[in-house]
């Protein structure tokens, strides 16, 4: 028996909480991938942050020997996925490197939009998908209903679905056979020209950029120099291993592997994931065809506290766009907050992982601002920008129209939340599509919606108004023209352009009312009366007033003359309105985080 045809490449894909890191960590303890000393819950998410919020969000890859029934043993590359719809990036990734992939659907929640949308991105690269129920020994399993919704939405075959309880450990044994006998071994050949797939990589202090890789013909061994092909740049490979799961260095890497490479890279922008890497010695023709272009969908200015940590936040943001090639920066200034960074992300979670990351992983203080979308703005003389940033929105008289991104929105809810959906979607200027019921308690609703309003607490009110049952997936549609103005917000007459933002008129109103009670909320009281108002072309839209802080001036006046009193009132009265003229106002940090939260 060939080589090749002992090794299975595959990924999980699922919707988020459906039961991907545990179904992961039963095939590890069942194949004594790890030992039992050494094993621990949600085995592959490394991150602290992954295992707090309980979802995964970096790709992981597993090495695992599996002997099988017709005692054979096969090599299993495992790359366990994210569920979110914001980290899709990492799905398709995993998707590229596998010739198969288990799906997994929840015994009690059914078919999600995750599990829609990640299904037909397995089927765009032509893997070769297992259906998988979980959960089946909850007492509100509905597995006759399940397999029916899988039958009618996804158009899965009965008898190709295998039931498990992966918590409990209930036919794991079924799926690592279906793995061996249903998908098929990798295609290339040994002696051909080599091929690696860059599909991910990481950042190590001492020896450089580690480049996860997919072997799709050749083989890659200490010693040999290579190209990227993309880049056109040349390196030596020092190091290759396999992931088991530490990393374990290897002679070589064969062909059909999943593995790691050190080349002692130091700059984290010369690796771009994607990438095809090839032997210098016998160079392939051409590269692989790698991963679509990813275009973020949020942006939002990024700024250290201090400003000397600005170099520091520079060399963090290389360093993980290293390993998350969605995220992407450019730098800025505000007048508010100093030197920064103006970011783009997937989805507000994307935002908020980074952020999190960048203040765990490198220890800084961050500010973020309010996110935004892109805009394009045709001007009266026939110029056409795009606009992401607040501060670069032009003056409304030489604007003649602007455009705002559009996504079409699939919402899963049981059937008895869709007045609660509806309502929702319409609020936020929702154009309606569809509705299908997918079973007698479960609908997809189909809603066009403005990309600026899903945002910032979309998903939370989803799953609010569904008891935590609802699900959605979107899509960018294209643009359409919106009447859209930019929101000041001025603190003591004075613009804060971290605070500003890009809103569409009808809702001008109701936000700079939300954003300015906020502000009263968490800005600290002055010495001086701080008057904050949000403000559309000079219209003050909304006020609120921070009275000041009042200091007791004739507290040491026991008695005695009235004047002497009155003299010192009006001296501290006087002082005041100098404060005021002059004074700076401090803005912390909780404010513009409350900011950011205002839909």
């Amino acid at each position: 028996m060939k080589k090749l045809e002992k090794i299975r490449n595959f990924c999980i894909i699922a919707h988020v909480d459906h039961g991907k890191s545990t179904l992961a960590d039963r095939i590890i303890q069942v194949t004594d991938t790890v030992k039992r000393r050494e094993f621990r819950d949600q085995f592959l998410d490394n991150m602290d942050l992954e295992r707090e919020r309980g979802i995964t969000i970096k790709s992981s890859a597993v090495r695992i020997k599996y002997r099988a029934k017709d005692d054979r043993t096969y090599l299993l590359n495992l790359i366990d996925t994210p569920g979110h719809v914001d980290f899709s990036y990492e799905v398709s990734k995993s998707i590229a490197a596998c010739e198969g992939a288990l799906l997994l659907v929840d015994a009690v929640q059914g078919v999600e939009a995750q599990t829609i949308a990640n299904l037909y991105l397995a089927m765009e690269h032509d893997l070769q998908i297992i259906p998988i129920i979980n959960k089946i020994d909850l007492k509100n399993a509905r597995i006759k209903e399940i397999k029916r919704q899988m039958k009618d939405i996804l158009g899965v075959d009965d008898s190709d679905i295998i039931l498990i309880s992966a918590k409990e450990d209930i036919g794991t044994e079924d799926v690592l056979e279906g793995i061996v006998k249903r998908i098929p071994p990798p295609s290339g050949s040994r002696k051909q020209p080599l091929q690696a797939l860059i599909f991910d990589s990481t950042y190590d202090t001492y020896r450089g950029v580690i480049v996860y890789v997919r072997v799709v013909s050749g083989y890659l061994r200490a010693g040999m120099r290579v190209e990227m092909m993309n880049r056109h740049t040349r390196y030596e490979v020092k190091e290759v291993g396999v992931f088991t799961p530490a990393e374990q260095t290897m002679d070589e890497l064969e062909c059909g592997q999943v593995g790691y490479i050190v080349c002692n890279i130091k700059e984290a922008k010369e690796v771009v994931v994607g990438d095809t890497i090839t032997d210098l010695a016998n160079p392939a023709e051409e590269p692989l065809p790698g991963y679509k272009r990813v275009k973020p969908m949020v942006y939002s200015g990024m700024y250290p506290v201090s400003n000397e940590d600005y170099e520091d936040l520079k060399d963090a943001m290389e360093k993980m766009r290293l390993s998350d090639p969605s995220f992407i920066y450019e730098p800025e200034t505000s007048a508010a907050l100093g030197f920064g960074f103006r970011c783009g992300f997937l989805g507000l979670l994307h935002m908020e992982i980074i952020q999190e990351r960048l203040e765990r992983e490198f220890g800084l203080d961050l500010i973020v601002s309010s996110p935004s979308v892109n805009y394009k703005v045709k001007l009266l003389h026939g110029e056409l920008l795009e606009i992401d940033n607040p501060t670069k929105y032009p003056d409304g008289e030489r604007i003649e129209y602007v455009d705002e991104p559009f996504v079409k929105c699939y919402i899963i809810a049981p059937s008895e939340s869709i007045g609660a959906i509806m309502k929702l979607c319409e609020n936020r200027r929702g154009e309606f599509v569809s509705t299908q019921y997918l079973d007698p308690g479960k609908a997809q609703l189909t809603y066009n919606l403005p990309l600026s309003e899903i945002i910032v607490n979309f998903y939370d009110k989803i799953k609010s108004s569904t008891k935590g049952y609802g699900s959605l997936d979107y899509e960018l549609i294209g643009y359409r023209k919106s009447d859209i103005v930019k929101l000041e917000i001025l603190i003591n007459g004075v613009p804060c352009d971290a605070l500003s933002c890009i809103v569409y008129r009808g809702k001008a109103r109701k936000k700079g009312m939300e954003l300015v009670k906020k502000l009263r909320e968490t800005i600290p009281r002055h010495m001086f009366k701080i008057a904050v108002q949000a403000a559309v072309g000079g219209n003050v839209l909304a006020r609120e007033d921070i009275s000041a802080l009042k200091k007791h001036v004739t507290g040491k006046c026991y008695g005695g003359d009235i004047t002497r009193k009155r003299k010192l009132w009006e001296k501290q009265k006087e002082g005041k309105k100098k404060m005021r003229r002059i004074g700076k106002v401090d803005v912390p940090k909780e404010a513009f985080l409350k900011a950011m939260r205002v839909a």
